[in-house]
């Protein structure tokens, strides 16, 4: 039986949700650059995330989510800047949805370093 583990998985989720979100702002809202950013940081979270479960060292997993903890706070700046130049309308739920999940995952990612650093 497979172990649940709860921040691959919402940061795989997530990435699946940036990826339709940037085809949105490409096809509709016809904005290339600000979405390629929000694309390369939104997916690098969950990569990192799954690099880190193959750590060599309590070290190397550190490391890896730290980047992945990094990378989700960069995407929620992404986020924030397109909500700010209205390309997304913050109003609209998916748009409160997508903001309150990566709120989650740097709560979680934060939270996982800190915790991995004093257990070391």
């Amino acid at each position: 039986m497979k172990q649940e583990n709860i921040i691959l998985d919402k940061s795989f989720t997530f990435a699946v949700r940036i990826i339709k979100l940037y085809k949105y702002l490409c096809d509709e809202k016809k904005e290339y650059i600000l979405s390629k950013q929000l694309l390369r940081c939104g997916t690098s979270i969950g990569a990192n995330i799954n690099e880190a479960q193959a750590g060599q060292s309590k070290n190397d997993f550190i490391s890896k989510m730290s980047i992945a903890s990094k990378e989700a706070r960069e995407t929620k700046y992404w986020i924030d800047l397109l909500v700010e130049t209205h390309y997304l309308n913050i109003s609209e739920k998916y748009v409160q949805s997508i903001t309150h999940a990566i709120e989650e995952i740097i709560k979680i990612t934060t939270s996982i370093v800190k915790s991995t650093q004093v257990n070391k």
